[in-house]
């Protein structure tokens, strides 16, 4: 395989974010996305509705470049650095998956089967917003969303963002192992 298609090795991505990091410190700024819904919810005049929101939006400009910058990203990477070779899983994986209901599990990245206009049903429809309206609220509550508190807050050793990300894998193991087998049983 192209070497181009290959995720890049970790001592390629992890120093780019580690020079990030020391950036946004520089520049006294914090990343993470549910800061960018907190402006978005300013401009649409929630301020209007709850002083949590009355602040200059126009401050938050640069970090509105961080969620066009994921746009423009995921956009590229499907169309233009995706192949549709096969994944090497794990025979185990592939069987737990077809059961699952993943009939090509490991034939490409995005599986038709979550990915598609075609799999959208009123459940999935239904899970996405209760799971959308879950990790907002989950996110606001915790002070920060997961990639805040695993790279902004860990790496500024605070201890908030170490019990939120213990707690994120916690409910990563909870979900995997027991509430998704129940939804897609």
């Amino acid at each position: 395989m192209d070497t181009l298609f290959q995720p890049w090795a970790w001592y390629v991505s992890g120093p780019l974010i580690a020079l990030s990091m020391y950036l946004m410190f520089y520049f006294g700024k914090r990343l993470g996305i549910s800061s960018n819904l907190e402006t978005f919810c300013n401009i649409a005049g929630a301020g209007r509705l709850n002083s949590f929101f009355k602040y200059n939006w126009k401050n938050n400009l640069w970090n509105l470049s961080f969620i066009i910058g994921l746009i423009i990203g995921g956009f590229i990477a499907k169309n233009y650095l995706s192949t549709n070779n096969k994944i090497e899983l794990n025979p185990k994986t592939s069987i737990e998956l077809q059961n699952l209901g993943f009939k090509n599990a490991g034939d490409n990245m995005v599986p038709n089967e979550l990915f598609s206009f075609e799999s959208m049903s009123s459940k999935s429809i239904l899970i996405l917003a209760i799971a959308g309206f879950l990790v907002g609220f989950g996110a606001r509550y915790a002070g920060g969303c997961t990639s805040g508190h695993a790279i902004v807050g860990l790496s500024m050793l605070e201890k908030p963002s170490l019990i939120a990300v213990i707690g994120f894998f916690i409910g990563g193991l909870i979900m995997t192992w027991f509430i998704y087998p129940i939804i897609f049983s």
